[in-house]
């Protein structure tokens, strides 16, 4: 008996339409077992199935737009509806045509939640389990999927579109959307009860220093500060925690890059979102299946010192051999270069890079390392996630040199060890940098008072 003739004898057994999708019954550990079998879930399948069919190649076709794509799927959804005699209601086949059409061009019932622009990230644990931040916060949706199967579409599209691959050979990747959007999934073998999906959403519009002052992110002496340093070409180094902004904050600062200046950005992943005519942008590479292929981005950085730039920024410092090309670039006549590095602390840059360069198994000693950091960054800008959820810059320190094996660093601006939150203001901490006769000398202008504390410039509030 084929789906039309069991939806006619369900029809004449009882005359209420079916009813949409319930929720999915678990198992004993947690895991649903299949799709609703409703007659509105049949529907969906064999409908999908008759548009996939049709379209074949036609869904994978590059010179297609999105919404071109998205125009075929719902013609060909509308012809399977005419020939499956289905008792939907008008709104059930309204949401049946929703449904497929986002499963088929984009990311299923992710769609709604990548459009939500209060969310900011997306988790699931498994397909039933979806979670996403909304203001730091973290709470579970009633976004589900049909099964392991139907995630495991959506994943494949996602990372199919920028020439990578998810499969139980190699069971984790990282990718991005169009948008720019990061990409992290694990699947079975690794992850046992489910694939694990983390989508980390970036704003369409670019944030300004004005934006992050608004947020409490900066102060407004603050971001004049690292305004007028990026102009004077200090290299930075931008710090923090997972999660805790250093790619939005690294993506403002390029924002004060001069527009005749030849800027290379490299990343494993490309995220960053630089408003410059003179940029070139290079991605590195995994290796394929056979194990070959793979672009470092310590050849990136090699590759782009050929290239005549005037500033290179690294996404992230994640290995030693990038991190000492990187700190040979910025000794080497590209000063104002910029990257990111995972850290607790302004400090533990240090420890950390020194460490990354042990673990490459390059023969160089700590102290060599260190001279390098030294004479290469000027200014560390460490960011936290505060314990309300908010991110906030908590501290800008100086690199003033070497005091025997040591990095001698001072802070310019800091917040308090106790703030809890992005309200508490970013003040000076009552410092001349050593870096502000640099900033002079290239041109820019700077107040010395915005380095003085509050009570040392008669105001309490001048700088906040």
């Amino acid at each position: 008996m084929n789906l039309a003739e069991r939806l006619q004898e369900s029809r004449a057994g009882r005359t209420a339409a079916p009813s949409l999708p319930d929720q999915r019954a678990g198992t004993e550990s947690g895991l649903a077992t299949g799709p609703a079998t409703d007659a509105y879930a049949e529907v969906r399948t064999e409908a999908r199935a008759f548009v996939v069919k049709n379209l074949g190649t036609r869904l994978a076709d590059s010179s297609l737009s999105d919404e071109d794509l998205r125009a075929l799927v719902t013609v060909e959804l509308q012809t399977a509806l005419t020939k499956i005699d289905t008792p939907l209601s008008a709104e059930a086949r309204a949401r049946l045509i929703s449904e497929i059409a986002q499963e088929v061009v984009g990311l299923g019932p992710l769609e709604p939640l990548l459009r939500d622009p209060t969310v900011t990230e997306i988790m699931t644990s498994g397909p039933y389990n979806v979670w996403v931040e909304r203001a730091g916060k973290t709470a579970r949706t009633d976004v589900a999927f049909d099964d392991e199967k139907h995630i495991r579409r959506i994943l494949d599209r996602i990372v199919s579109r920028i020439g990578r691959r998810i499969d139980e050979s190699s069971p984790k990747v990282d990718a991005r959307l169009p948008d720019g959007s990061r990409v992290h999934a694990i699947i079975a073998p690794l992850a046992v009860d489910g694939t694990a999906l983390t989508i980390r959403k970036f704003s369409e519009d670019k944030y300004t220093v004005d934006d992050l002052i608004s947020f409490g992110t900066l102060s407004p002496a603050a971001g004049e500060f690292l305004q007028k340093a990026v102009a004077a070409r200090l290299s930075i180094l931008v710090a923090g925690g997972t999660g805790s902004g250093k790619t939005t904050t690294l993506n403002m600062l390029s924002q004060f890059f001069l527009p005749h200046e030849r800027i290379v950005t490299i990343e494993d992943l490309a995220e960053l979102k630089l408003d410059h005519d003179h940029w070139i942008r290079l991605e590195g590479r995994p290796p394929n299946i056979e194990g070959k292929g793979e672009v470092t981005l310590s050849a990136l950085v090699k590759e782009s010192l050929r290239m005549r730039p005037d500033r290179v920024v690294v996404g992230e410092i994640r290995d030693g051999n990038a991190a000492m090309d990187m700190l040979q670039a910025m000794n080497t006549g590209h000063e104002g270069s910029m990257g990111t590095v995972h850290a607790n602390s302004p400090r533990d840059c240090f420890t950390r890079i020194d460490g990354m360069v042990a673990i490459a198994g390059m023969k160089i000693d700590q102290q060599a390392v260190y001279s390098q950091i030294a004479s290469a960054l000027d200014l560390i800008v460490y960011q936290t996630r505060m314990r309300d959820g908010t991110r906030a810059v908590t501290q800008i320190a100086e690199i003033t040199g070497m005091e025997g094996n040591v990095i001698s660093m001072q802070d310019v601006f800091m917040r308090p060890a106790d703030a809890v939150g992005a309200s508490v203001p970013l003040r000076p901490a009552g410092l001349i940098p050593n870096c502000y006769q640099r900033i002079i000398d290239s041109g820019q202008t700077l107040e010395r008072g915005m380095f003085l504390k509050d009570d040392e410039v008669g105001s309490a509030t001048r700088w906040r």
